[in-house]
């Protein structure tokens, strides 16, 4: 994967300039997703929306909305962490979920998340605040809807996003064959049910596929509150202390496949 990742690093640019999918450069075994979302009726109502607001003078995060996919090719999914929106502040937003570029002051949530990886698996206080090497490994790090304005939290959800997430979250379930889903608030666990390992898949309408009966796949689900600190310490899921990052260790080492969280 070298000639890819050798571009893969975050984008000069804070904010989206245009609606270019052409130009946003992801591994290509996430292109057929991609390419049958593009020219669906969810796909085309999302380029018309964030073109008019871009054309109107909003300010769109992130530059490279995509960029969890260029960075964690299909074949690669080991662990999926689920977010809602990207961060809605200046140069916070990278395209990964929970991840601000270094040198950027780490939020609250993502603060609490390397409490409890500090907690769990003994891992010292991370000097910055990129989980880019977590995505590197394996680690899928999609928020469900992929843009927001500045300022103005899931201001881009239900515009269409959710659609191509549902669906590369089902690409995921379809074909990988041992997969760790960590969801963490009530946002992410509502994609629970579409996760957890069955041996029918329902492709997206739009992919146009018929059904179809999947090989055996195995996920291991798990569920917390939201590390925000509006949630992180209270019943009935707390998120510190719920030990997510030691339990994917054992279940994936079980299956022959290591997890290193180390950022």
């Amino acid at each position: 994967m070298a000639d890819l990742f050798s571009d893969a690093s975050p984008p000069d640019a804070p904010c989206l300039t245009a609606w270019a999918p052409q130009d946003w450069t992801v591994h290509p075994d996430w292109q057929p997703v991609l390419q049958s979302f593009w020219r669906s009726p969810e796909g085309l109502g999302l380029a018309d929306f964030v073109r008019g607001r871009l054309a109107s003078g909003a300010v769109v995060y992130p530059a490279h909305p995509l960029w969890a996919l260029l960075l964690t090719p299909l074949s690669q999914v080991r662990v999926v962490i689920l977010g809602q929106d990207p961060y809605h502040g200046p140069y916070q937003a990278q395209g990964l979920s929970f991840s601000v570029a270094s040198g950027v002051k780490p939020p609250p949530s993502l603060r609490n998340i390397f409490k409890e990886l500090q907690r769990d698996v003994n891992q010292p206080m991370p000097a910055s605040g990129s989980l880019e090497a977590w995505a590197r490994r394996g680690v899928l790090l999609l928020n469900t809807s992929l843009t927001v304005e500045d300022g103005l939290p899931a201001s881009h959800a239900k515009r269409g996003w959710e659609a191509l997430t549902d669906a590369l979250l089902a690409e995921v379930a379809r074909t990988v064959p041992a997969c760790v889903y960590l969801l963490w608030g009530a946002h992410a666990q509502a994609k629970a049910d579409m996760l957890v390992q069955q041996t029918r898949q329902v492709a997206p309408s739009f992919l146009g596929l018929s059904d179809a009966v999947a090989p055996s796949r195995e996920a291991l689900v798990l569920k917390a509150n939201h590390p925000s600190p509006l949630s992180a310490l209270r019943p009935p899921q707390p998120f510190i202390g719920c030990g997510h990052f030691s339990q994917a260790q054992t279940w994936l080492a079980a299956r022959g496949q290591a997890l290193d969280w180390s950022l």
